[in-house]
């Protein structure tokens, strides 16, 4: 009698990238999903959602994560519009900074404090972007270190245009999520 194997379960996890205008959240997800990079800035009006399947642990099983991830514009003004549809059943999230501009590491504070006060404590991953411009960097590895501990979060430096570091950051994230679902047995 032949056993029966049991289909890889399929899992839908909704994640958001938050940080300042400029760092590159759009950028990142093109990597990511299409594997692409174009150098021209076309700021994001809104919000854009797209998908990617990733692979997972589920519960001590391989699984498939689909990522359903929402880009949002990182205008300040736009913030208090968006915030409670972006974040409604937000699972993880992606917190990134531009290294060549400290300012924005500063505003993933205030990137945090929304997005917990709309979800509460769901997984989150730092990505200090752009090491492409490493010469230019003013955000060290030991600072984006510091806040990820600060949050027990995963952080990882990254570059959209060619591509370090972003399949990683993504595919902790999911990890991160099925972690805390394999905490629920």
């Amino acid at each position: 009698m032949q056993e029966m194997i049991s289909p890889e379960k399929h899992i839908k996890a909704k994640i958001t990238l938050v940080g300042e205008v400029a760092v590159g959240k759009t950028s990142l997800v093109k990597r990511f999903v299409l594997d692409t990079f174009d150098d021209r800035y076309v700021a994001t009006v809104g919000t854009k959602v797209t998908k990617k399947t990733v692979p997972v642990m589920w519960r001590g099983s391989p699984a498939r994560m689909d990522l359903m991830v929402w880009d949002i514009m990182g205008e300040k003004g736009f913030r208090a519009l968006l915030k409670e549809a972006y974040f409604e059943g937000c699972q993880g999230v992606i917190a990134v900074c531009d290294i060549t501009r400290k300012d924005t590491l500063y505003d993933l504070n205030n990137w945090i404090q929304l997005t917990k006060k709309q979800v509460g404590n769901v997984p989150m991953v730092f990505l200090g972007n752009k090491v492409d411009l490493v010469d230019r960097a003013d955000v060290t590895p030991e600072e984006l270190a510091r806040l990820g501990g600060i949050h027990s979060s995963t952080f990882l430096m990254t570059s959209a245009k060619t591509g370090e570091g972003v399949e990683d950051a993504f595919r902790a994230l999911a990890s991160a999520i099925a972690e805390r679902h394999n905490g629920d047995l």
